[in-house]
């Protein structure tokens, strides 16, 4: 890429990927990289400014992380944020102590004299929202700097060094609890360290294209689709990109919603005249799950198989050097995260770790670089239909972690149709994209009812509707009771097997998004 780039170093912030986004929606590329590896990130990516993130550590403690030092010898601006502005202070010749009133939530900074850091958004003498999360502080500055902003346990809230352009905040601005904080990120790109909006995915779709065709050359690829966005846009790029040079191989597992493989097939085969190989494996899934009624163990039943079957069907096409996946950046910077760890347990079917080396095949990810909302742009730039780009998130697994306890081909029939009606009531009602992801459970439970006269033994089917930003964290929709009246009454009136609707209430954490 040949973007301007900003560099955030991450100082292990749970927060972190919210600066990267909140820059990027400035229309700046940018790039996390954990203080480990900073300075070589640093010199390979040669920003035009740096941004400290916050962080768990504290500056008072013997090898608590630091910033490089070549950033401070370079002379670009600097933003650093919290933990980032303790050991910029430090760093500096300030002074940073432990023991002071700790600060965590909503607090009101004063501004105390302008600075470019919020001009156009707070004036002198105004008082501000922001979100604080810190135990230790800065009690003397380094020389150079002065304070702009208080609040009313942080005397150096906001403490800058115009000369050099250094900007430290004790708040978070990349939390939305900070109302105007992605407006001091966009001062801080824009004003401060001068970068254009140029990081769009009309120029990423150019890019991304030429840096394909560079890495294939007349080669093959294949590309596991999983009916889900990220696969699918990854593809329909790849396909932009060499045309006949890519075969999607379609594993369907018999665990999609209702018309899903179908619509998979249609949009690839006849949509886009995709190179489509369409595995129906629904028996093969359904036989290996007979009985296993472990979470885990579903999961890693499917998981396997599916590398089994996706292996022998890749082995057909032949011939394929390349394996394309829908790797996000989220993945990625997790893979490299703070602690040095290696990246979560991959629980999606369709991540197809261990194929590449398998396989020997070489990796093409044309959307590592893109947070999912990203994805979405770039699936809307190339024109996938709104009704796929905007679906919400379905697990790899699919619906066998829908069905606690053990699958049958019934419970699953069940299911499909308590759960498109559940979606249709909520396109009714025109909540569809108000909502992060929203589905039903059928319950291992049966309940007495009385449907007319006579008594009923039958399912219970929970619902389950989220916000969320990234699914890191989420919390429950709140439906009037009117909508879940009707979407209940629906439910029970036209599925067979179910007398009662129940409502999922529990944010996560403490729950998780799923029930398994």
């Amino acid at each position: 890429m040949t973007h301007d780039s900003i560099l955030i170093i991450d100082f292990g912030s749970q927060v972190t990927q919210l600066i990267a986004r909140r820059v990027r929606e400035a229309g700046v590329y940018c790039e996390i990289h954990p203080f480990q590896s900073a300075a070589e990130a640093f010199a390979k990516l040669k920003p035009k400014g740096v941004i400290f993130s916050g962080g768990p550590a504290s500056v008072c403690d013997a090898g608590s992380p630091r910033a490089p030092q070549a950033v401070f010898d370079s002379g670009v601006p600097i933003l650093a944020i919290c933990y980032g502005q303790q050991t910029l202070a430090a760093q500096q010749g300030g002074k940073v102590e432990g023991g002071h009133a700790r600060e965590f939530g909503r607090a009101d900074v004063e501004i105390k004299a302008a600075s470019p850091l919020f001009a156009g958004v707070w004036e002198v003498g105004g008082r501000y929202p922001v979100w604080m999360s810190h135990g230790d502080r800065v009690t003397e500055l380094p020389p150079g700097f002065v304070v702009v902003g208080t609040s009313e346990n942080a005397p150096f809230a906001i403490a800058v060094d115009e000369g050099r352009r250094y900007y430290t905040t004790m708040f978070h601005p990349e939390v939305v609890h900070t109302p105007d904080g992605a407006k001091l990120l966009q001062n801080f790109v824009h004003k401060i360290v001068g970068l254009k909006s140029d990081w769009t995915m009309a120029a990423y779709r150019r890019e991304m294209i030429d840096k394909i065709r560079r890495q294939v050359g007349d080669g093959k690829v294949i590309c596991g689709l999983s009916g889900g966005v990220d696969s699918a846009v990854a593809a329909v790029l790849i396909h932009e990109a060499i045309g006949e040079q890519l075969t999607c191989v379609f594993v369907d597992h018999g665990l999609m919603r209702a018309g899903e493989a179908e619509q998979v097939v249609g949009l690839f085969r006849d949509h886009y005249n995709i190179p489509l190989v369409h595995v129906d494996a629904a028996d093969l899934f359904l036989g290996a799950l007979a009985g296993v009624s472990d979470p885990e163990t579903k999961r890693k039943t499917i998981g396997k198989l599916f590398i089994e079957v996706f292996e022998a069907e890749a082995k057909k096409v032949g011939g394929a050097e390349f394996l394309a996946q829908g790797t996000l950046y989220p993945d990625v910077i997790e893979s490299v995260s703070f602690s040095g760890g290696p990246s979560v347990t991959i629980k999606s079917h369709h991540n197809v770790g261990g194929l590449p080396e398998r396989m020997h095949m070489a990796l093409v990810e044309p959307l590592r670089e893109l947070f999912k909302d990203e994805v979405r742009a770039l699936g809307r730039e190339l024109g996938l239909p709104e009704a796929f780009v905007g679906r919400h998130p379905f697990p790899g697994p699919g619906l066998a972690i829908r069905v606690p306890g053990d699958i049958t081909r019934d419970k699953l029939d069940i299911l499909r149709k308590a759960d498109t009606i559940y979606l249709d009531e909520i396109r009714k009602a025109g909540l569809y994209d108000k909502i992060w992801q929203a589905f039903a459970v059928l319950l291992p439970v049966r309940t007495v009812g009385v449907m007319g006269d006579y008594r009923t033994y039958d399912h219970v089917c929970a619902l389950r509707a989220v916000t969320s930003v990234d699914g890191m964290t989420a919390d429950f929709f709140p439906f009037d009771m009117g909508f879940l009246g009707r979407a209940a009454t629906r439910i029970i009136n036209e599925v067979n097997g179910i007398n009662r609707v129940v409502y999922d209430v529990t944010s996560k954490p403490p729950g998780t998004i799923e029930w398994e």
